[in-house]
């Protein structure tokens, strides 16, 4: 079984900063993919930034040059800098992981989400 564990959400002002962290814990052989995603209400859940098998990284367009994704390998931690932060990233944000556990095949695992709030 692989658990991942996200912190670091919470209420900040406009043109504030937060930072969050996810870390996969468990049977891991190996994370292919780790990366973030964002539900705000009665929306989608959409891809804010990730971490590709390849070791890629992609931002969704309304974030570029203001979040950074970063990742620990060695900790199977991924982490998501948010800065200039704006009242439409107000969401829960999930962690994601695509990961080879010891009992195969690669499995996606979602987080438990946690809630990120932008208002002044």
């Amino acid at each position: 079984q692989v658990q991942l564990a996200e912190s670091g959400g919470g209420l900040v002002q406009p043109g504030g900063s937060l930072r969050l962290s996810c870390a996969a814990s468990g049977s891991i052989i190996s994370i292919y993919a780790m990366g973030w995603y964002r539900q705000a209400p009665g929306k989608q859940r959409e891809v804010v930034a990730t971490f590709a098998s390849g070791g890629s990284i992609n931002y969704v367009d309304s974030v570029k040059g203001r979040f950074t994704i970063s990742r620990d390998s060695a900790k199977n931690t991924v982490y998501l800098q948010m800065n200039s932060l704006k009242p439409e990233d107000t969401a829960v944000y999930y962690c994601n992981a695509q990961v080879l556990g010891v009992v195969g095949p690669v499995r996606s695992y979602w987080g438990q989400g946690t809630q990120v709030t932008v208002s002044s």
